[in-house]
């Protein structure tokens, strides 16, 4: 795309950047003209001006018009660009007026942008003016007249938690990245709400906190402290900052509705204390301990530990207390599998490892064991949904239902 900007651009940028393997810059400006690429497939999407713009706008636009290629061809690469001229150019000429960023909503200009099969009898379907509220309303990511005959809303809150543990059982690392995603299926434009923990606490909170004198006593560990929250743009964000309830008119379907870190108060699904004892140059010994931290109620499945092995292990004796456990060669490491580990249990390994004597004495640099886990109904960062409700003229029921899963990102124990 070009902001003022003469044809012959394209060329020169071909010429200085394309062919040249010394750029390495996003950001190139050759005589008057500035260039901002990205790389998508074997495609550069480039724009190009001659005024200073703002750099960040700049790069989320072009990563924008990636994923709208993605969204109409599935594909973008050459090929898709080659065969679609056509609809790429009716795309550019409604995503971008003078240069300045319109609308670029996937769902929104495919009402009213289609491939030329669809075009036709869409159109005659489609009210001009659902057309136009759609191209330049304030709700442009959902259609009025959607209809269900079972009206149902699903909210999976989904943690992944990051452990580095030390030798010492020090905890050297430990977050949570997390994200609510919903699932709407509802008739109508309905407003939906809900809450989440009466002790929430963000950044901007943390940071007027700051200002204020220490408390006498310290933070409850109940208090829920969120980092780096992305919200989806249906969220209404000022009710969210004066009441910590989420109010929006949901997208039709499935979308992520809100992201969020917190590194305060993690609740550790699992605790390792690893004891391994280099008994002679040629034998290993192991003693792993697992134990759940969460309510007996809950159980973890698809549990799976990563025991490291030295390089020159030859063969090894391994017994468990529950699950199954075998060396893998090509890993040099011992699998640990355990189908279904209940709440504030514990399981032991013990393994004996034979090694072959080396010509070369090397010192083994014992990589860090990593675990793999799914907890059902449990959340490490403590966040819960009070409440869901839907709101729509009609005053029909809708079926509502939370769940919460944790599962591990990189969880690592030194030993």
């Amino acid at each position: 795309m070009y902001f003022c900007c003469r044809r012959s651009a394209a060329d020169f940028f071909r010429i200085h950047v394309i062919t040249s393997p010394d750029v390495k810059s996003p950001v190139v400006t050759l005589g008057s003209v500035t260039y901002y690429y990205v790389r998508h497939e074997n495609l550069y999407l480039v724009a190009a001006t001659r005024s200073n713009a703002n750099a960040a706008l700049v790069f989320e636009v072009l990563y924008r018009i990636s994923e709208l290629g993605v969204s109409y061809f599935t594909k973008l690469d050459e090929e898709s660009v080659k065969n679609n001229f056509t609809l790429i150019y009716e795309l550019m000429d409604e995503v971008l007026d003078f240069g300045y960023p319109q609308n670029m909503d996937p769902d929104a200009l495919k009402l009213f942008i289609t491939t030329e099969e669809v075009k036709s009898g869409r159109i005659m379907q489609e009210p001009s003016s659902h057309i136009t509220m759609q191209a330049t309303g304030a709700i442009s990511w959902r259609r009025p007249d959607i209809r269900y005959r079972k009206n149902e809303a699903f909210i999976d809150v989904i943690e992944s938690v990051n452990l580095l543990m030390s030798t010492k059982g020090t905890v050297l690392r430990a977050d949570v990245s997390g994200k609510i995603i919903m699932r709407a299926y509802l008739t109508g434009t309905p407003e939906c709400k809900f809450g989440l923990n009466d002790r929430l606490l963000l950044d901007q909170d943390k940071a007027s906190q700051a200002q204020r004198p220490p408390p006498s006593s310290s933070s409850s560990p109940e208090t829920v402290e969120l980092a780096d929250c992305k919200f989806h743009q249906c969220v209404r964000l000022g009710k969210f900052d004066s009441e910590r309830t989420i109010s929006f008119i949901p997208p039709d379907g499935e979308f992520d509705l809100m992201q969020y870190r917190t590194t305060e108060n993690v609740n550790l699904p699992f605790r390792v204390q690893p004891v391994v004892t280099e008994v002679s140059r040629t034998r290993l010994e192991y003693q792993i301990q697992v134990k759940a931290n969460f309510s007996p109620k809950l159980y973890a499945s698809n549990v799976v530990l990563r025991i490291p092995t030295p390089l020159n292990t030859a063969g090894t004796t391994i017994r468990v207390t529950t699950g199954r456990a075998k060396y893998v060669p090509a890993e040099n490491c011992i699998v640990w599998k355990i189908q279904r580990f209940q709440g504030f249990s514990e399981n032991m390994l013990t393994a004996e490892a034979e090694l072959t004597s080396m010509t070369v004495e090397r010192r083994w640099s014992r990589p860090p064991i990593s675990m793999d886990f799914q907890v059902l109904m449990f959340t490490s960062s403590g966040l819960l949904v009070r409440f869901l409700k839907v709101f729509e003229k009609s005053n029909y029921q809708a079926v509502k239902w939370v769940r919460y899963m944790t599962q591990a990102g990189s969880y690592q124990i030194r030993f």
